[in-house]
């Protein structure tokens, strides 16, 4: 089998895999009467592959998830949840939702940590046709704010810290929305409590067994309004369908089965998993690619308040986790701890991220160090998550790429003109259709317009495809450093500097030049007990890459570079590092 040139496999695979090509796995695992057997149905008066086996609609999922009875479901600290409890929490709500006037396609908003309220409030709405709008947790009270009023919620559901937030811009509201607030020492005049209408999670087994409410839904109706990382500009809203995130559902199983079948082995049952969510639930990774596929396995998930790399240590040894990561980050915090030694971490057998570009060598040390299984893709808020997908001997292969697409994906690499594809292995902006393809911006169709057409999103995202299929993100158009008219790619540059021993954390940004334009410069966290100063780092790079891509400057940080919540770096921020004389290229 053809492998990408740019990189050899980084462990050493059996000579005789794959067993199978890709193109062989896939036919074999989509075969009529298979669970993976495909369809073509029009969405929105456009063609489009489907899985044909996907859930209807979210309503049927919820369903569905209760037949795992008294499995744990979520956990905090000390509040376990079951998928019983959970059910009969999410009906209730659901009645009072209906009760409060809550109609199809009504807009909920809500926000809050990761709660075992969270998927309650969110499989609450959906399931009688509202749109449920998860706003970003860590957003200031004016951006909040400005997410209820952009989707004209009528129901606005906060924890306490967020109402807190909230509060000086209640008046602005103008009392066209009902608040409720859950987890609040003293409640807010005008506001109800969220226990009272469902009690606190330890008595929600105890609950009515009453029928769920029921609407008629189609699987291409709005359901989710998740808005854009908003590293630029104001966050738009991504209008996403029910049949956008329960496709994440087969998706994912398919991507494990086709590792099986090129390693030469049956694909395994599915199995319930323990899994450490440190990621935030308003990001479509947690919420679509992992929420949706862990309501059909009856996955275990465990919350916590915040990430801290002891106390995860502390879950994934006492809970026996099989599954965690998020972002490369998080990956890398726990191999390079000092006190990991004094963990069992053995139960892990998954670590996958997304969200940002790895370095090989983490790829590398996942599965050596923990004898894990790395695990990456690629989708976007507009995607509702899994567009590609890449684990096992394919990573190991391919370290650098994200992974071929799933088959009811299609993508391209298209010229500037967003018209012309363009050949295998050429730089160019990635294009995707599928039924994970959002229908669009909410109130914004000049914006729609720009990157939905035709059933295609133009995902601003620069990369290649080689002869197999698999892509290879090289860079976010905005992010590239054109360097007296030559480009370079951050990612190009970021994954030199992971592999050296010393760095945990890096990014690379342009930064202005009075006559090359601009000049790449880099912001590097290094890993703890390890010494690099600038000049170590600018050689490292210099052995390996072209002089004109070696960063003029490199600013050393004492914590982690700052990130969104979906674990993209904010390299916006970074430019603060970096002196007026070194900005001005003077």
């Amino acid at each position: 089998m053809a492998n990408d040139t740019s990189a050899e496999p980084i462990i050493s695979l059996d000579p005789s895999w794959p067993k199978m090509s890709l193109a062989a796995a896939t036919a074999a695992l989509t075969v009529a009467g298979s669970q993976f057997e495909m369809d073509q149905i029009a969405i929105d008066g456009i063609s489009t592959r489907i899985w044909k086996n996907t859930p209807h609609d979210l309503g049927i999922l919820l369903d569905l998830s209760r037949a795992h009875g008294d499995r744990l479901f979520t956990m905090l600290d000390d509040e376990r949840i079951s998928y019983e409890a959970n059910w009969r929490a999410t009906a209730a709500l659901a009645h009072a939702l209906q009760a409060m006037g809550v109609e199809k396609g009504d807009c909920v908003a809500f926000a809050m940590r990761n709660l075992p309220e969270w998927p309650v409030i969110f499989m609450a709405i959906t399931s009688i046709g509202g749109i449920a709008v998860p706003l970003n947790a860590w957003w200031t009270g004016g951006e909040l704010l400005y997410g209820i009023q952009d989707s004209g919620a009528k129901i606005i559901i906060m924890d306490a810290e967020r109402y807190d937030r909230m509060q000086p811009h209640v008046d602005d509201l103008g009392g066209r929305a009902q608040i409720i607030i859950t987890r609040a020492a003293q409640l807010a005049q005008g506001a109800m409590a969220l226990e009272d209408i469902i009690g606190p999670p330890s008595r929600w087994a105890g609950l009515a067994d009453k029928p769920r409410p029921t609407v008629d839904l189609a699987s291409d109706d709005a359901a989710t309004i998740f808005y854009t990382s908003g590293t630029t500009g104001r966050p738009k809203g991504a209008l996403g369908s029910h049949r956008n995130l329960l496709t994440n559902i087969l998706s994912g199983g398919f991507a494990a089965a086709r590792g099986s079948l090129r390693r030469g082995e049956a694909p395994p049952a599915s199995t319930p998993k323990t899994v450490l969510l440190v990621i935030p639930m308003f990001h479509v990774t947690a919420c679509s690619a992992t929420l949706m596929g862990s309501l059909v396995a009856g996955n275990s998930i465990i919350f916590m308040r915040k990430w801290e790399t002891v106390p995860a240590m502390e879950i994934i040894q006492r809970e026996k986790v099989n599954v965690t990561g998020g972002v490369p980050t998080i990956a890398w915090q726990l191999i390079e701890h000092p006190a990991r030694g004094e963990y069992d971490l053995s139960s892990l057998e998954a670590i996958g991220y997304g969200g940002a570009p790895s370095a090989p060598e983490l790829v590398k040390r996942i599965y050596e160090e923990f004898g894990a299984l790395p695990g990456n893709g690629w989708g976007m808020t507009e995607t509702m998550a899994t567009v590609t997908s890449h684990s096992a001997e394919d990573y190991f292969n391919r370290p650098q790429s994200a992974g071929p697409a799933v088959p009811v994906a299609d993508i391209e690499i298209r010229a500037d003109d967003g018209v012309t594809v363009l050949p295998v292995g050429t730089v160019g902006e990635l294009w995707a259709r599928g039924p994970m393809v959002v229908k669009g911006y909410w109130n914004k169709p000049e914006a729609s317009a720009e990157t939905f057409v035709n059933g295609w999103v133009r995902t601003g995202d620069l990369a290649r495809i080689d002869d197999e299929g698999f892509v290879f993100i090289v860079d976010r158009a905005k992010d590239m450093v054109i360097r007296g008219g030559e480009n370079i790619y951050s990612s190009e540059v970021e994954n030199i500097l992971y592999a050296h021993p010393a760095v945990t954390d890096c990014a690379v940004i342009g930064i202005p030049h009075r006559t090359l334009g601009e000049e790449p410069a880099a912001v590097v966290h290094l890993a703890p007990n390890m010494i690099a100063n600038e000049a170590e780092l600018q050689a490292w790079v210099r052995q390996h890459l072209a002089a004109f891509k070696v960063p003029v400057a490199i600013k050393f940080v004492t914590d982690t570079l700052p990130r969104n919540a979906n674990g993209k770096i904010l390299k916006k921020e970074l430019r603060a590092f970096f002196a007026p004389e070194e900005v001005a290229g003077g």
